[in-house]
């Protein structure tokens, strides 16, 4: 459970630096997508794990 909250986490900030305008996150910009890479395929990683073991 707590690493379908982390990679939903993961997910959520990588989202909010791809839409953010603030100037203080212009230098973490280029890491938006490794964020939302990461937390997409963590979350389904960890779904599927967890529906091959027949917790979900």
């Amino acid at each position: 459970m707590v690493g379908i909250v982390l990679a939903a986490l993961l997910l959520i900030f990588g989202i909010f630096l791809r839409v953010t305008n603030d100037p203080g996150f212009a230098s973490a910009k280029k890491f938006s997508w490794l964020l939302i890479a990461v937390g997409v395929l963590t979350l389904l990683g960890k779904l599927i794990i967890m529906y091959q073991k027949g917790e979900l």
